[in-house]
């Protein structure tokens, strides 16, 4: 475009015509120039932030449902007792084994002098019931020994009085028997002679030296036979003797294998013997065990603190009766402790233990480093207290949190300390 300007009309010989040209776009168009390459550079700004947010929050998971866990020891009494001192006080460190409370000991002191006093007593039978076994052993082998030879005596005896019975009763009385009736024949014979030489003495046909001869010879054979006839009555007392002799020896027999069956039922004393022994040596070791028992309540009259940590919910004062598994006080260690964060169903997809993590602890307002250790088996729905019963019907979709573990790197916590409870924010990267 150009414009004609005229400067009056009385110059108008002197003055040139003068053509200006105003460039009307020109200014327009470099303002548009600098604004489309400001839009340029700004949207390429703005796609390079989004771009650094999407890659940056891509493969990052957050949730600020999350919060510090750690171990909540409740330390409580094992025993009965009163009270006698309470050694430390709420918020204070302890370390592992240090005393903590203690209880009156007088009781369990007096339970474990009598466990001593009953294991002493119980050692003492046991050690005198072994000696008994080997003398009940050597008393019962002496014992059986005898009757065993007790019985083979009584046995011999009574063989050889069976013997003696035998011939009395035989070969004796029949030689008694044999000599008898010889004798009386004899004496038959001499009366016989007698009576015929007594006519003859009368005739004078023999003389009266003959005569006498034959009455002493009647008379020498009545006194033989008598003699025999008492020897065959003493040889009947003889059988009697020696009957009344084996019988008496089957007697002793049948002692003496009563006295080897006696001996042989005392045998039992010896397993008796041992079972006395293996009774005494069992109450043995049921006083011991009732010593251990006896010097672990004496012990746990004495309660320590079963890790390192920290004092807090301190109940127990000096004088206060307190029950067996009555909680006193907790001890929690702060020097272990982890992060449990709840994030959604959705968010699990890429996530797995081992990932990077970083928490932000609202009470330092730091962010401290850590890794995924481990992803819950089940909803925190689930393992609450009254899980959902979907069953009823009236079922809502929700999208459920489920719980991971996350450890801190404690190298990179700087001296701060996290206590259970704390609110936090954690994020996971996925990648």
């Amino acid at each position: 475009m150009s414009i004609e300007i005229e400067v009056g009309l009385e110059n108008a010989s002197r003055v040139k015509p003068k053509t200006e040209e105003l460039r009307l776009e020109e200014a327009p168009a470099k303002a548009n120039t600098r604004v489309r390459n400001g839009l340029i550079f700004g949207g390429a700004a703005v796609l390079a932030i989004v771009a650094a947010l999407y890659i940056y929050y891509f493969n990052r998971e957050s949730t600020d449902d999350a919060q510090v866990d750690g171990h909540i020891t409740a330390v409580s009494a094992k025993v009965y007792g009163r009270v006698a001192d309470v050694l430390v006080n709420d918020n204070q460190p302890v370390k592992a084994g240090q005393a903590l409370v203690k209880l009156d000991a007088r009781d369990y002191q007096a339970a474990l002098d009598q466990a001593k006093a009953q294991l002493g007593l119980a050692e003492s039978e046991a050690r005198s019931a072994g000696v008994d076994i080997p003398k009940t052993r050597e008393n019962v082998a002496s014992g059986t020994s005898s009757a065993d030879a007790g019985l083979l005596g009584a046995e011999a005896d009574a063989m050889r009085a069976e013997v003696t019975y035998e011939q009395a009763k035989t070969s004796d009385l029949a030689y008694a028997q044999a000599n008898i009736d010889k004798s009386r024949a004899n004496a038959q014979l001499a009366q016989a002679d007698l009576a015929r030489f007594r006519p003859l003495m009368e005739k004078g046909e023999i003389s009266k030296q003959q005569f006498d001869a034959a009455q002493a010879n009647a008379e020498a054979t009545a006194s033989a036979l008598k003699a025999d006839e008492e020897k065959f009555a003493q040889a009947k007392r003889s059988v009697d003797i020696a009957k009344a002799q084996l019988e008496a020896a089957q007697a002793r027999v049948q002692q003496a294998h009563a006295g080897v069956a006696s001996a042989k039922a005392d045998t039992k004393q010896v397993a008796m013997k041992q079972a006395d022994a293996a009774a005494k040596i069992a109450k043995v070791q049921q006083a011991r065990a009732a010593l251990e028992a006896a010097e672990l309540n004496l012990e746990y009259a004495t309660i320590t603190a079963p890790v390192d940590g920290m004092v807090t919910h301190k109940q127990v004062e000096i004088g206060q009766v307190v029950q067996q598994g009555q909680g006193l006080l907790v001890v929690v260690p702060l020097h272990d402790v982890w992060v449990t964060a709840n994030f959604k169903e959705t968010q699990l997809k890429k996530m797995q233990a081992g990932q990077r993590a970083e928490v932000k602890v609202d009470t330092y307002g730091k962010t401290f480093s850590g890794h995924v250790d481990s992803i819950s088996s089940a909803t925190g729905a689930v393992l609450s207290l009254l899980p959902p019963e979907n069953a009823t019907g009236n079922f809502v979709k929700v999208v459920q949190r489920v719980p991971v573990k996350i450890v801190l790197d404690s190298s990179q916590q700087g001296g701060a300390v996290l206590r259970p409870g704390m609110n936090v924010e954690a994020t996971v990267v996925t990648k």
